[in-house]
């Protein structure tokens, strides 16, 4: 009884507010007026729906709030991380990661020196002690480290100490630079089941390092295949292992 009373007493205040606000408009704002008469209207004719808003009980809209904030946290979340390889010329590792979802960039730079800001030049000496590498910021909740080590050793052949076929010298050397422990932790892991399962005839050499003088390269470099296809080396290298990593990877790609 007191619930119907208290419903009744809140429309016959709407009304009457209502009534007042278009008692005191001007006379000459006829449809603003007629407005408000007919919202008051409405009011009145949806109040079982009103009575039935009245009567919710407060604690299960707070509960239900508290729930879709729940929801809201449960939902997974982008997270960026960095990780960087080397495995040969970076033209190749970097035409391929362009490609693949949840990696949001890829430049090709220089890690592992001695030398500050070194240039391609003087990488491609070998006296620096720099290795070609890509470094990709990837998401996550997208792609895992795992996936990305897995394409990394397609990419190349890592039982070949300072080269990749032609390319000869400490700079073409096959590298993970981790930069995290748990980037570390798996790499080792991975690195191991390849080794146990004698995926290649020869043991396999790839360096596990913590990050360290990486120089991002030159511009001329950055998304190189895709600018440079006539080029003879894209041509002649770049381009087959890109082809072939489409063809493998495909589910994974853009």
């Amino acid at each position: 009884m007191t619930n119907k009373l208290s419903v009744l007493s809140v429309l016959f205040f709407l009304v009457a507010c209502n009534s007042k606000v278009t008692n005191e408009l001007p006379k000459n704002d006829e449809k603003l007026a007629t407005h408000s008469t007919e919202d008051s209207a409405k009011v009145v004719s949806s109040n079982s729906q009103l009575a039935e808003l009245l009567s919710i009980d407060k604690s299960e809209l707070k509960s239900e709030s508290e729930h879709e904030d729940e929801n809201l946290e449960k939902k997974k979340e982008s997270k960026l991380k960095t990780a960087t390889f080397g495995a040969g010329c970076f033209w190749c590792i970097e035409a391929s990661f362009l490609e693949v979802k949840g990696i949001t960039s890829v430049k090709p730079g220089y890690a592992g020196g001695k030398v500050k800001n070194p240039s391609y030049e003087q990488i491609s000496g070998g006296t620096t002690g720099h290795a070609e590498v890509a470094q990709a910021v990837y998401d996550e909740s997208i792609i895992s480290y795992d996936e990305l080590l897995e394409m990394f050793w397609f990419l190349h052949d890592p039982t070949q100490l300072n080269r990749q076929g032609n390319d000869v010298g400490t700079q073409y050397r096959s590298v993970i630079f981790y930069h995290d422990e748990e980037q570390k932790r798996i790499a080792e892991k991975y690195k191991k089941k390849l080794s146990d399962e004698k995926i290649w005839d020869k043991p396999i050499v790839t360096e596990i390092i913590a990050i360290n003088n990486y120089y991002e390269a030159e511009e001329y470099h950055h998304n190189y295949l895709k600018l440079n296809p006539d080029n003879a080396y894209c041509r002649a290298i770049v381009r087959p292992k890109y082809d072939k990593f489409k063809k493998v990877f495909g589910s994974k790609l853009k």
